[in-house]
């Protein structure tokens, strides 16, 4: 059987890629949240702010999924051509 690996049972390198991808997920999750707040219902693709706020907890797919797909264009941006 297995042991389980603990924090110290990791190199430097690895505790650092583990810390690094966690600050990436804080900072987009964050972003994210910040974006949906400021953001009417109406720009949404789902119409629901609550559901998505409920998608940024899985990690990272939710937050991925509100950039890439959950927003609409707000009538005074730019859309890409």
């Amino acid at each position: 059987m297995r042991r389980k690996r603990r924090w110290a049972d990791l190199d430097q390198s690895q505790q650092a890629a583990i810390v690094a991808g966690a600050v990436a997920e804080l900072v987009l999750t964050a972003a994210a949240v910040l974006d949906l707040s400021r953001r009417p219902a109406g720009t949404l693709r789902g119409g629901s702010k609550l559901l998505w706020l409920l998608a940024f907890v899985v990690q990272p797919f939710g937050p991925l999924a509100y950039f890439s797909l959950g927003r609409l264009p707000e009538s005074g941006e730019d859309s890409a051509v």
